[in-house]
């Protein structure tokens, strides 16, 4: 039986060797549709992804926001999640990211970080979104893995409070 991590990489490959995406979509326009869902659909699960994090490792000192789909400026789309408080604000680094996005150049979406690379984003229903949470936390954690090296450990709440 093959993971719903691994199911997400084939119906990647798949998409890759079809010339399509998802449904069968195969123009740019049929592709943004899917990728609108796909953000609804993840949204729920990149904020509890998040808010997991803020509760854990933040004390619950961060913020959770969203952006929703937005254009960008070389006319591709992307949705970001992030989550930010005093000690990251003040240290002057950026945010924990979770980016969805599909370049204009893409076959198809992606999800990244703000400092972490790109995984495949083919998300289509309820459950699909729900798959992708192990690899949202591997993202947010990398993310913050990383703002620390860009600032130091006591950006991390829990860290300084003894734990």
């Amino acid at each position: 039986m093959t993971t719903v991590h691994h199911q997400a990489l084939l119906r990647h490959f798949a998409d890759l060797r079809d010339g399509n995406h998802g449904d069968g979509a195969v123009t740019r326009q049929e592709k943004e549709r899917l990728f609108v869902t796909a953000v609804e659909l993840l949204d729920p699960v990149a904020r509890r992804v998040l808010d997991e994090l803020d509760a854990d490792l933040l004390l619950g000192a961060g913020t959770v926001s969203g952006t929703g789909t937005i254009s960008t400026s070389d006319g591709g789309l992307h949705a970001l999640w992030t989550l930010s408080w005093a000690e990251q604000v003040a240290s002057g680094v950026a945010p924990i990211v979770l980016r969805a996005h599909y370049g204009i150049g893409f076959h198809h979406p992606h999800l990244s970080g703000g400092t972490v690379g790109e995984w495949p984003l083919n998300v289509f229903d309820a459950d699909q979104a729900e798959a992708e949470a192990p690899t949202l936390r591997a993202i947010a954690s990398a993310d913050l893995h990383n703002l620390v090296f860009q600032a130091d450990y006591r950006i991390v709440p829990a860290t300084t409070a003894g734990r």
